[in-house]
Parts: C-alpha cells; structure tokens; sequence
C-alpha cells in the first residue's frame, strides 16, 4: 500500500465512522485488508476500495459493515476498569437511596462492543439493588457500530477463561454452562440488557433520552479532539437530571459542559447532570 493509496483509505474511516487511523497503524490497516481481500478473491487495495465506495448499495452496506468489525474491534473484558464500576456502585446506592419502590434506572453502554461491559454493569445494577432491599428496576441499552460484534453480545455466549476472571459468588449467579469452554449470561440478566446498532456520528438520531447512567470508555481514542467533544457534549444532553456520564481516564481533556459538575473520584473521570 502506497502511501496516496493511505490516505484513502484514512479519510474513507474518519468519514463513515469519525475514527482517525494514525500513520503508524498502517501495517494494521494492510494485515486487516489483505486478510479480508483474500477471502474475497482480491488481488489489490484500489478494487476492493471501488468496491466499497460504488457497488451496489445493499452488498456495499453488508461488506463495510464486515471491514468494520475487522478494523475497530478491540479486546475488552468484564471489569475492565475498576475505578469506574466502584464509582458507579457508589452512585447506585444514592439512587437507591433517593428513589420510592417501582424506580426504574435506565444505562447505556455506548461503544459497547462484544457485551462485557453492558453486562458488568447489569450484574453491578443487579447486586446493588437486591441488597437495598426495594423494588427498583432497571434496562440498559448497549450500542455498536459492528453489526457482527453486536450479534455476539446478545447471544451472550463468552470462553470460559474470561468468565473465570469474575467474582465466584457473580459467576454462579449469573452464568450458566453451555459447554466445556463456554459460559453464558443467565436469562434473568439477559433480559435486562438490549443491543443496537448506532454510529456515533449519529447521536442525534438515537433514540435514547433520559438516561440515568451512561458509560462510555476505551472508544474516544480513535477520534480527533474536536470529535471528542462533539460525542460527549451530545451524551451530556442524553442525560436525565442527577445522571451520571462516565468515560474513560485521559480520553478526553479541557472539556466542560455548563449542565454538568465534576464527580471527583480516585482514578475516574465522570460528571453528574445538574439538577
């Protein structure tokens, strides 16, 4: 790949998904593009390009959709970053606190991936509520822009060694076997818990409003900085009053929105919609 043929392909990513491919990414973007060619009988980058830009619209839509999985999939886990789920188990027990019998929390895991974070914070959700003792309810909507990436987090289907990695007394209770190396989410908790396909250059079409809690880390690094803040300054409108953003450490800096404060925690970065 030369580097005119590069930039093309650069500018076509940032345009369709807002992601920037930097320089030093371009053996990824070659390994990732020859894979994908030879299973389609291509022998070079300009075909397959031409292919994507102007065939016909419906296979267009089917194989970008499939280069996306391929070039935006990251490794993810339950968990992942601990920090922000023990702020967020801090923020579930004021809203508990704060709200009568029959409450519902609404969350949205935005950049959601193959599902461990979405159903983290379901079981996270979950635990906190059952120990307060009222009936609260809660759903969370996850959203992605792979299509194949969301089909694997609603079947909710995970290798055992990821799932060993949680607490005994979570696994046992919302994990089921399915077979000698897999596990997977039980149906109580997969009921709560939604997927959709959303772009994030598309916020202002998604449906969700109101939303109690939204996490979002591990996904603004792709973007440029003023991408960043177009994302986050449309999340913060998605906000119910008291809602709780929660994005990842060092993802995004300088940015204030007047309708949010800061929520100071150890090793976080989030803010609550005022009142």
């Amino acid at each position: 790949m030369d580097a005119e043929q590069f930039q093309l392909w650069q500018a076509l990513l940032e345009e369709r998904t807002g992601m920037t491919l930097a320089p030093e990414r371009k053996q990824f973007l070659e390994s990732s593009l020859n894979i994908r060619m030879r299973e389609l009988g291509l022998d070079d980058y300009d075909t397959y390009y031409q292919q994507l830009v102007t065939g016909a619209t419906e296979s267009r839509a089917m194989e970008w959709s499939t280069l996306v999985d391929r070039l935006t999939v990251q490794e993810t886990s339950f968990f992942r970053h601990p920090g922000s789920f023990a702020l967020v188990e801090d923020y579930l027990g004021q809203f508990a606190a704060e709200r009568g019998t029959g409450a519902t929390l609404n969350a949205w895991s935005v950049g959601c991936s193959t599902g461990e974070e979405a159903y983290s914070l379901a079981m996270l959700i979950s635990e906190r509520f059952r120990a307060h003792g009222k009936a609260l309810f809660y759903g969370i909507t996850g959203t992605d822009i792979s299509l194949p990436t969301l089909a694997k987090a609603r079947r909710g289907l995970f290798p055992r060694r990821r799932v060993e990695q949680i607490d005994p007394a979570l696994r046992e209770r919302y994990f089921k076997d399915a077979d000698t190396h897999t596990m997977q989410v039980a149906d109580g908790l997969r009921e709560r818990v939604c997927f959709a396909h959303l772009n994030v250059l598309n916020l202002d079409q998604a449906p969700m409003d109101d939303m109690d809690l939204i996490f979002c880390q591990n996904m603004l690094i792709y973007f440029r900085r003023w991408r960043k803040r177009q994302i986050v300054n449309q999340l913060a409108g998605r906000l119910a009053p008291g809602g709780l953003l929660v994005l990842g450490p060092g993802e995004i800096t300088d940015w204030h929105d007047p309708r949010l404060e800061r929520v100071h925690f150890a090793d976080t970065l989030a803010f609550r919609r005022r009142q």
